[in-house]
């Protein structure tokens, strides 16, 4: 929380103006207006608060956001429309009003309303956060399937959706990069360090009784510990809390 993932991807997506620096997608300035422009019919955008008007229904939402991004043709902006709710699974409500669909149905219009007029590079601000296990699931196949012929860039607390769906991580921490690779480097930074036990080790980061009644722990194991595979989750703990136990840099 605070690091800056919601302002860079803001920034990423035009909504955001930085106060310094320089920017590149797709080949294009976005901090020029013909930059802008251009870039803006070739990108899509989930924000965190997708902010979606509650009166409409889900059709006509999407048919309104196929105006705004300048498909003319009523014919094949609703064609457009037809397509991308079906594409996240809501043909059978596209008749309904927003405010009379659950959660994860609204966070899929958000999704629909993103991918009109299938843009090379779609910005996902928080996907699934605050969906139920089976919604957030369901919402990692979209994207899996939208990964498959664009890029994709996506922030999130969920360290199963980035082992689930992500070729490369990158960790913020205060606005600075602490950490680029694949899901596996950001594990293999735990090599060694989680381990199981019959209690909980004194001076570990961090520890828990497990559901089969053995602690896990995180940090700097003891001789002779029975070590563990690290997960990406144990990766990231050390490589922001890292100092806690090992007195330097993670």
């Amino acid at each position: 929380n605070g690091a800056g993932k919601t302002t860079l991807l803001r920034t990423l997506a035009t909504a955001s103006t930085p106060d310094t620096g320089t920017l590149s997608l797709l080949g294009l300035d976005p901090l020029t207006a013909s930059g802008r422009q251009a870039l803006r019919r070739r990108l899509g955008y989930l924000p965190q608060n997708p902010g979606l008007p509650s009166h409409f229904t889900a059709f006509d939402f999407i048919d309104y956001v196929g105006i705004l991004k300048e498909l003319s043709d009523r014919e094949a902006r609703r064609t457009e429309a037809r397509r991308v709710l079906e594409e996240v699974g809501l043909t059978a409500d596209r008749g309904k009003r927003i405010r009379k669909l659950s959660g994860g149905m609204r966070q899929r219009v958000g999704l629909a309303a993103a991918i009109v007029g299938d843009p090379e590079l779609l910005i996902l601000d928080e996907p699934t956060v605050g969906l139920d296990p089976e919604q957030r699931l369901r919402f990692r196949e979209l994207i899996a399937e939208l990964g498959e012929g664009r890029t994709v860039l996506l922030s999130t607390h969920q360290t199963e959706d980035v082992a689930a769906l992500c070729h490369k991580v990158v960790v913020l921490d205060h606005g600075t990069v602490k950490f680029q690779g694949t899901p596996a480097e950001l594990a293999l930074l735990a090599q060694g360090r989680v381990w199981s036990s019959g209690e909980r080790a004194p001076g570990a980061l961090a520890a828990w009784r497990t559901g089969v009644g053995t602690f896990r722990n995180i940090g700097v194991p003891p001789a002779g510990a029975s070590l563990v595979e690290p997960t990406i989750e144990d990766g990231y703990l050390l490589l922001l809390d890292g100092d806690r136990t090992t007195g330097g840099t993670a």
